[in-house]
């Protein structure tokens, strides 16, 4: 998983409420393993209108998106986040959001930022034109026109993201600690480690 610190571009101002993970990926892209590809999928109802926002060329690539409140309800399909970032989010900000997505796109690295939505509301207006930088480390949104908008986030998720560890990469780093607990069960507890052990 990438290292996350600051988040900074255009950010695609869709602003919907209540949008569930069949819009934002549908069913019928469930029946692959792999993430590669995923963002040709993404919100693929609302792409069918030519006139979408998503597929606009003044946000191509764009990094940030801003929701309205209960973003990523309904299933808890993570192609979800998948999606996303196949697109190229890198983070996503709303009044609220589905606790499964939320937990879903930590796991994969999306930033996702809560404010008010007098705040969201702000932002959707200045992303039409300009872009928005989030910096994690000091837990604000910025514009080019002075806005400061300061975020909560959980201080571990904050250190996984800050630093790129996913669950392997959590693991991985006690990998020192896991190997002394291994070395001390085998001399305390040598028969779990003899396969003809006899059940109890």
């Amino acid at each position: 998983m990438q290292p996350v610190s600051t988040v900074s571009g255009r950010a695609i101002p869709l602003g919907l409420k209540n949008v569930d993970t069949d819009v934002i990926i549908p069913a019928h892209w469930l029946k692959t393993i792999s993430r590669e590809g995923l963002g040709g999928g993404a919100f693929e109802s609302l792409r069918a209108d030519p006139e979408n926002i998503i597929d606009d060329p003044e946000f191509a690539g764009a990094p940030v998106l801003i929701a309205g409140d209960n973003f990523g309800c309904g299933s808890s399909r993570e192609h979800a986040a998948w999606a996303l970032l196949d697109l190229g989010i890198m983070a996503v900000i709303a009044p609220s959001f589905s606790d499964i997505f939320s937990g879903n796109a930590f796991k994969n690295g999306i930033l996702t930022v809560v404010l008010p939505q007098e705040q969201v509301d702000r932002l959707l207006e200045v992303a039409r034109t300009d872009p928005v930088t989030i910096d994690l480390e000091n837990q604000v949104v910025t514009t080019p026109f002075q806005d400061r908008f300061a975020f909560e986030i959980d201080p571990f998720r904050k250190h996984c993201l800050t630093n790129g560890l996913d669950e392997i990469g959590l693991t991985l780093a006690s990998e020192d600690v896991i190997g002394r607990h291994e070395t001390m069960r085998e001399g305390a507890l040598p028969w779990l480690n003899n396969p003809r052990r006899e059940a109890a």
